[in-house]
C-alpha cells in the first residue's frame, strides 16, 4: 500500500513543478468528460428514437385491432340485418303464393257464351 501511494506522491509532485504535463492530464481529462458526455448524449437520442418508433408500432396495432373489432361487428349487425330481412322475404313469398294459388274468378258463375 504504500508503494501506491508513495508512487502518487511522487506524480502529484511532478504535476505541480511541470506545468506542460499538468496541462496535458488536465486536456485528457477534459476530452474524456466530453466523450462520456457525447456517449450519455447519443445513448440518450437512441433511446428516444427507440420509444418514438415503439410509440408508433403501438398506434399501428391499435388501429388496425379497431378495424377488426368494427369489421367484426359490422357482420354481425349485418347478419341480424340479413336474418330479418330473409324472414320478412319468406312471409311475402308465402302470402304471394297462397294468393297465387286461389282462383281469381269467382267459382259458381257460369262462363259467357
Amino acid at each position: 500500500m504504500e508503494t501506491v501511494l508513495s508512487h502518487f506522491r511522487t506524480v502529484v509532485a511532478a504535476l505541480k513543478r511541470n506545468s506542460k504535463l499538468r496541462n496535458r492530464l488536465l486536456l485528457g481529462l477534459a476530452v474524456l468528460l466530453v466523450l462520456q458526455l457525447y456517449f450519455v448524449r447519443e445513448l440518450l437520442a437512441a433511446e428516444l428514437l427507440f420509444g418514438v418508433l415503439f410509440a408508433v408500432l403501438l398506434a399501428m396495432v391499435a388501429v388496425f385491432y379497431l378495424v377488426g373489432a368494427i369489421g367484426e361487428w359490422g357482420i354481425e349487425v349485418g347478419g341480424v340485418g340479413a336474418r330479418v330481412l330473409m324472414q320478412s322475404a319468406r312471409r311475402g313469398i308465402a302470402t304471394i303464393e297462397e294468393f297465387s294459388k286461389k282462383p281469381s274468378h269467382r267459382q259458381h258463375s257460369e262462363s259467357a257464351r
